[in-house]
């Protein structure tokens, strides 16, 4: 089966009444979990994004809390993990500064982290992409915040 376009679904969702629109979104809640987190995010959370930002962030200081330390095997996978998961919460807020926040506080975690990951050659080169992606994403934004978070970025750098 091939998916329609976006366009489509929209047109034709205009055509449908609210009880058969809230039917549909109920049923496509059942199917996947990001399907169920993106709808909780708009229903509940898109209102108050710095409440959102405040809950993710206390989930990526647990996540980090709960990394095996014992090799770095497994800090790579968890970390990887971390960023997978944060990368996804983003995408649900589609917010550019909270996108920025959000990498900020993961590359400040990661910087903390012990043992160090200036030991570990991956780690490294994944904390320096995220700092590349969001001096990119940083340029984006309007030009107080660019000062503010270019500040906080110079921070993070080695």
């Amino acid at each position: 089966m091939k998916a329609a376009t976006v366009s489509q679904l929209k047109k034709e969702l205009q055509n449908r009444n609210p009880e058969k629109l809230l039917e549909l979104c109920l049923r496509l809640s059942r199917f996947k979990k990001e399907n169920k987190e993106l709808l909780t995010y708009l229903l509940f959370e898109a209102d108050y994004e710095e409440g959102y930002i405040e809950t993710v962030k206390s989930e990526i200081d647990a996540q980090f809390s709960d990394i095996n330390t014992n090799s770095y095997f497994y800090i790579k996978k968890s970390v990887r993990k971390i960023l997978r998961n944060l990368k996804k919460y983003i995408r649900y807020s589609g917010n550019k500064e909270t996108e920025v926040v959000l990498l900020l506080h993961f590359c400040e975690k990661l910087k903390d982290f012990r043992p160090s990951i200036r030991r570990n050659t991956t780690l490294m080169n994944l904390y320096e992409r995220q700092l590349v992606y969001i001096e990119k994403k940083i340029a984006l934004l309007h030009e107080d915040l660019q000062y503010d978070y270019g500040l906080l970025l110079d921070e993070l750098k080695f």
